[in-house]
């Protein structure tokens, strides 16, 4: 799925690439109220119109940016990849680029339909993943699981616990879901 309104190829997917690429650089150096489309075009010297073309406002830049970061992150896991692993993984994410994080729990939340679509998207690709992960948990358990996650995102993105903690306390959570015998690997 693309992050963009329409599908992209050849020289406009670098475009796209150069805004995207530009639209993390801005939010590094700016505070997210600053950030604007228009700032990122000037950044990735592209016109503003073309950046329009592609995201409907700011808040579709960054989920955008989210969205790319995630789905990088999530095409590596295999079968094998353990809870801990996965969720480390994922927040190593938000972990490495504080901006990013702080600018993505504003940005994730907008009304925007594209922002609405990008947050389905990731949602569903972080469910997918942690479902995968919890193997034979019943569906009511691995929906509690997705649950606390994303609010393990949000209260870390939010700064009241810091990202390298949700992978341990999501892999403690899930121990109270499974029997004795087969535990989540930390």
């Amino acid at each position: 799925m693309e992050p963009v309104r329409r599908i992209v190829g050849g020289r406009r997917a670098d475009t796209v690439q150069r805004l995207l690429d530009a639209a993390l650089e801005e939010i590094r150096a700016v505070e997210y109220g600053e950030l604007s489309v228009r700032s990122v075009a000037r950044r990735a010297d592209v016109s503003p119109a073309t950046a329009y073309t592609y995201f409907s406002s700011k808040d579709h830049l960054i989920s955008s940016v989210v969205w790319r970061r995630i789905q990088d992150v999530t095409s590596s896991f295999t079968d094998d990849t353990d809870l801990h692993d996965m969720v480390r993984r994922i927040t190593d994410v938000f972990a490495d680029e504080p901006e990013l994080s702080r600018a993505c729990t504003t940005a994730l939340l907008g009304d925007d339909p594209e922002v609405t679509r990008l947050r389905d998207e990731i949602g569903t690709e972080m469910a997918k993943s942690l479902s995968r992960a919890l193997g034979s948990l019943p569906p009511e358990a691995v929906n509690s699981v997705t649950m606390a996650f994303v609010g393990g995102l949000v209260l870390s993105g939010m700064g009241y616990i810091p990202f390298d903690e949700v992978a341990d306390r999501m892999v403690d959570m899930v121990r109270q879901f499974q029997p004795t015998g087969r535990r989540a690997k930390r």
